[in-house]
């Protein structure tokens, strides 16, 4: 039995290799792409709205009110990439109960990929907001002597971010092979629907994870100065 979707080649020519890892995240993004393009060429302001605009419309306010919980700012900034992160995780989720489909989340090339995106925009968004060097400095607080242990605990969450989706799609598409071969005709079923609210969950625990920590960039200059306040206070 084939777990990783990287090790199930498709093309290969030299160098070039297109595997299944591969072809299912192209097939995701054109699915997504297509469908973005159908259900955004006629919105309307006015009159009666189309089932798709209404779902479109309550998806997007859905996250813009998560995003505004999560980091007490205005979620306009924030909203094309977490968004982006949500739609792409939770549909390549959904994906996996059609038969044939290869989740691509099930493959820790693209766990890695996602979770690298969130660490190059933890500081996009940081430096945006504060500026560079107001940014930096977080990394030297409390003391200079924190920098090490600061930036390997901005590389371990990254690692932390591909892992736990990895692991949780790998195992679900572990258990429901091992239950074709026990029970074919009832275990699945149940499976697929408990993976398909597992792919939900994780796709809204990767977005949240991932705007906790580009919120904390972003207001990690606000947090230094209250614990210096707070610091002269108690002195």
């Amino acid at each position: 039995m084939t777990i990783n979707p990287d090790e199930i080649i498709l093309l290969q020519r030299g160098w070039f290799v297109i595997n299944a890892t591969i072809l299912f995240t192209w097939l995701v993004m054109l699915l997504l792409t297509l469908g973005s393009w159908l259900v955004t060429r006629n919105l309307m302001s006015e009159g009666t709205l189309s089932r798709w605009q209404n779902l479109l419309e309550v998806l997007v306010d859905g996250i813009r009110e998560q995003i505004r919980e999560v980091s007490r700012q205005d979620p306009g900034p924030y909203l094309p990439f977490v968004g982006t992160l949500f739609i792409f995780i939770a549909f390549s989720n959904i994906m996996g109960i059609v038969p044939g489909f290869i989740t691509p989340t099930s493959s820790l090339s693209t766990t890695a990929a996602l979770a690298i995106c969130v660490f190059i925009a933890v500081p996009v968004f940081g430096i945006a907001r504060q500026g560079l060097l107001t940014y930096l400095r977080q990394y030297l607080e409390p003391s200079f002597f924190m920098l090490p242990f600061n930036v390997i605990g901005e590389l371990s969450r990254t690692m932390a971010l591909a892992v736990r989706l990895y692991g949780n799609m790998m195992s679900g598409a572990v258990i429901v092979a091992i239950l074709l071969t026990i029970a074919p005709l009832v275990f699945p079923v149940v499976m697929q629907a408990l993976g398909l609210l597992t792919g939900l969950i994780q796709a809204y625990i990767f977005a949240i994870l991932a705007m906790v920590y580009i919120a904390s960039a972003s207001q990690a200059q606000r947090q230094l100065e209250a614990r210096r306040r707070e610091s002269k206070w108690k002195a």
